[in-house]
């Protein structure tokens, strides 16, 4: 048994920064789903209450990352290195900042109809808020490495489809519309989702480096 494992027994079960993180990847997954459906409805009434919804989603992140920095802040032994605890928890409320700035965008530019290319990147986010959730509801016990890091690997796969629908759906929009305001309000938008993604992969980055650490 190495140090680091025989140190592992003898600190306390965390029973804190793990349900929050599992709560803010569970928040994640939610807010995701409801960006699909704002994208999918026909209804402008019913989009406009789904992203109210949004709107709240994200201010439960930002609650939640706020109790992981203040617990960074005041507990002696964390279960993984602080800068990582932090890290992680900026990532994981970045990519709730992009989805709902995405949101955000196609109510106030009055995006209508959504752009195609839109719901198969919120399809995208879904996938890699579910496998960030898989991957952090692992870290608790980090008793299967092999699902954590197909999780991972997942995600990193999901992001570089998510840059190939991107720079397809910019190129034929340079090609098909001639309206440059519609062009700059949907690339915002597009560009805002596929940011998403990006950032979902940062926060797979930090997971990998954590149970490097951990193993």
């Amino acid at each position: 048994m190495s140090a680091n494992s025989i140190f592992q027994y003898f600190v306390p079960k965390d029973r804190k920064f793990y349900p929050l993180f599992e709560q803010a990847s569970a928040n994640l997954v939610a807010i995701s789903k409801i960006l699909y459906e704002a994208l999918t409805t026909n209804s402008v009434e019913k989009r406009s209450s789904l992203i109210r919804e949004i709107e709240k989603l994200e201010h439960v992140g930002d609650e939640i990352t706020h109790q992981i920095f203040q617990e960074v802040g005041t507990t002696f032994i964390t279960p993984f290195d602080r800068e990582d605890i932090q890290q992680l928890a900026s990532v994981l409320d970045d990519v709730l900042d992009y989805i709902h700035g995405s949101a955000k965008r196609i109510e106030l530019y009055k995006v209508n109809p959504i752009h195609p290319s839109m719901i198969k990147l919120s399809e995208l986010i879904i996938q890699c808020a579910e496998e960030l959730n898989v991957a952090i509801g692992g870290l608790r016990s980090m008793k299967n490495m092999m699902k954590i890091r197909e999780a991972l690997v997942r995600i990193n796969s999901i992001e570089n489809h998510a840059d190939d629908i991107f720079d397809n759906a910019v190129a034929r929009l340079f090609e098909d519309e001639k309206n440059a305001i519609e062009i700059i309000k949907i690339k915002e938008v597009l560009s805002a989702l596929e940011t998403a993604t990006d950032k979902a992969e940062d926060a797979a980055n930090v997971i990998e480096s954590i149970i490097i650490k951990q193993s």
